[in-house]
């Protein structure tokens, strides 16, 4: 993936932001024209989804095939439904923990699954548990023998010594918490049915994804802002701009497999939290106070296999850095979804 030069200095609406993290790639167009049949999106709704259906629209269109983008959701906030109906993407209102509902779905040959829960997990654990493991039931059951890119965390992972590089694909996976936990489920159903219905399958393990109205580096900022310590206790991150996450998501319809492959997605390097808290003070012009210490452990993943694959990610923490910083201060949006990236004990 080549470095983006059209990159703006700041980004001022949230127009101006939706086009940046849907603009596709030469090699995404490329992709588009290799693969055939539909692309469905299931969990459209969410934080990514309508940027990742929004691109897919817009690759489709540069690439020049017929190709249909489905985007999938209850669609629980309206615009989220007008941004992608702009692009030319179908949307489908559904529920896909109603196995009836999932089985009316039209038969697509490239799906990219999005759906599940992680905040609100403690307390209501089993809603939690069904979203992320009997709703995988009903959609490997509807999409058998279609490419599925199944979105998973590196929460999978157990923590590891930082900074450092972080897990690997073959790392075993010691979920934490009940969160956590769920997403392994999650995995272990798409594994068992790529086996046994001979399902081609991605494992999409992602952390953490940056957007401006949300993220590690929002969470950082508005703390900032708001003259609030900023907890050290995770003292490393990984961190990749949403848009290079996308990208990357639809280019995993090219590696699924039968066994179902794991593939970590994030950005090149473990990032001090303290650092990027120094980094965004800076740039707004205020102070930054911590609270706490650094671990001799985090939440780390290695992705040298995805950057073998795709290339780097083309926006740089630097870039990512001053959006945030400037978002804020002018009083961008934010979702108020904060990503509790510092928790430990897997409690969400």
């Amino acid at each position: 993936m080549t470095p983006n030069t059209r990159l703006p200095e700041q980004i001022t609406s949230e127009e101006q932001l939706d086009e940046i993290l849907s603009r596709p790639t030469p090699d995404l167009v490329k992709l588009m024209r290799r693969i055939e049949g539909d692309i469905i999106i299931l969990g459209a709704g969410g934080k990514m989804g309508v940027s990742l259906g929004m691109l897919a629209a817009r690759a489709v269109a540069e690439a020049r095939v017929v190709k249909e983008i489905i985007a999938v959701s209850r669609f629980t906030e309206p615009d989220s439904e007008a941004k992608l109906t702009a692009d030319g993407v179908e949307t489908i209102s559904c529920d896909l923990l109603d196995p009836q509902q999932t089985m009316n779905l039209p038969p697509v040959e490239n799906v990219i699954f999005m759906a599940g829960r992680k905040f609100g997990t403690d307390g209501d654990e089993p809603l939690t548990w069904a979203l992320n493991t009997v709703l995988p039931v009903n959609v490997a059951h509807r999409f058998r023998g279609s490419r599925i890119v199944a979105f998973s965390t590196g929460n999978v992972y157990p923590p590891q010594p930082a900074p450092g590089s972080g897990c690997t694909e073959s790392t075993p996976p010691q979920p934490v918490g009940e969160y956590a936990q769920s997403c392994l489920g999650r995995e272990r159903i798409f594994q068992y049915y790529s086996t046994a219905d001979n399902t081609p399958a991605c494992l999409m393990r992602l952390n953490y994804a940056v957007d401006l109205r949300y993220g590690v580096l929002h969470d950082i900022a508005v703390k900032v802002q708001n003259g609030e310590p900023v907890d050290l206790a995770m003292g490393y991150v990984n961190l990749i701009w949403q848009g290079d996450a996308n990208l990357f998501a639809l280019r995993c319809l090219e590696q699924c497999a039968t066994p179902a492959a794991a593939l970590n997605v994030t950005g090149p390097s473990a990032y001090s939290v303290r650092e990027l808290a120094q980094s965004i003070a800076e740039i707004m012009g205020k102070p930054v106070s911590f609270t706490g210490a650094e671990s001799d452990v985090a939440y780390l993943s290695d992705a040298s296999r995805a950057i073998e694959l795709f290339g780097a990610p083309a926006v740089s923490v630097e870039q990512m850095l001053r959006w945030n910083a400037h978002w804020v201060m002018s009083g961008g949006r934010s979702l108020g979804k904060p990503t509790h990236f510092e928790t430990f004990d897997g409690r969400y």
